[in-house]
């Protein structure tokens, strides 16, 4: 066994600094994904909230169109 160099109070000091900066980082990192993250939740709803919208507006096409094609005169009727 090889003999270690003792832990001295400035070697556990240098290690807690170090310790230290990582958790800062990885604080960053976390703060930054959050806010990925969020704007991503923004953005899906809000092309959700413009595909209801679009969908509605596509169904209220199609009604005046079915009712404007009943009052429109058939062949039918222009031969008779």
């Amino acid at each position: 066994m090889s003999e270690r160099e003792p832990v001295t109070l400035e070697f556990l000091a240098c290690q807690l600094d170090r310790m230290l900066a990582d958790l800062a980082s990885l604080r960053d990192d976390v703060n930054v994904l959050t806010a990925i993250v969020q704007r991503l939740d923004n953005s899906h709803t809000r092309l959700l909230t413009e595909i209801r919208a679009t969908h509605s507006q596509v169904s209220r096409h199609g009604e005046r169109l079915r009712r404007l094609e009943s009052l429109a005169p058939t062949d039918s009727d222009n031969r008779n």
